[in-house]
């Protein structure tokens, strides 16, 4: 799957796109009736594999959903990594304080906080 395009278009929107599930599919395998969970896995790590992440990070199956497409670089792709990090440290009962060096883990969210 080659998602240079959608890679591109989030780029030129300022590291976000707002894309639907139907064009997904579409882009991915037009032939194809529906989607299923594991085609929406192999979407969401190629498009990690372009340096993206998907809200919501499981993606939907359903067509008619809406997802966003984030650049994981982007100071909004880094508040999102950052609280999905520190959410999930918190369900395991961890304090999340070795991700809290923001300026290093999370610069371009650094630059923004500033």
């Amino acid at each position: 799957m080659d998602f240079t395009m959608i890679a591109h278009a989030v780029e030129v929107d300022h590291g976000v796109k707002r894309l639907s599930m139907h064009y997904l599919k579409q882009f991915v395998t037009p032939a194809r009736e529906r989607l299923s969970p594991e085609l929406c896995q192999k979407i969401s790590v190629a498009l990690g594999e372009l340096g993206l992440l998907t809200l919501p990070t499981r993606l939907p199956s359903s067509e008619h959903e809406w997802v966003f497409v984030l650049s994981r670089d982007s100071a909004l792709g880094q508040a999102v990594a950052l609280s999905s990090a520190a959410f999930n440290m918190s369900k395991l009962g961890v304090l999340p304080t070795s991700i809290l060096d923001i300026p290093k883990n999370f610069p371009e969210l650094a630059t923004r906080l500033t």
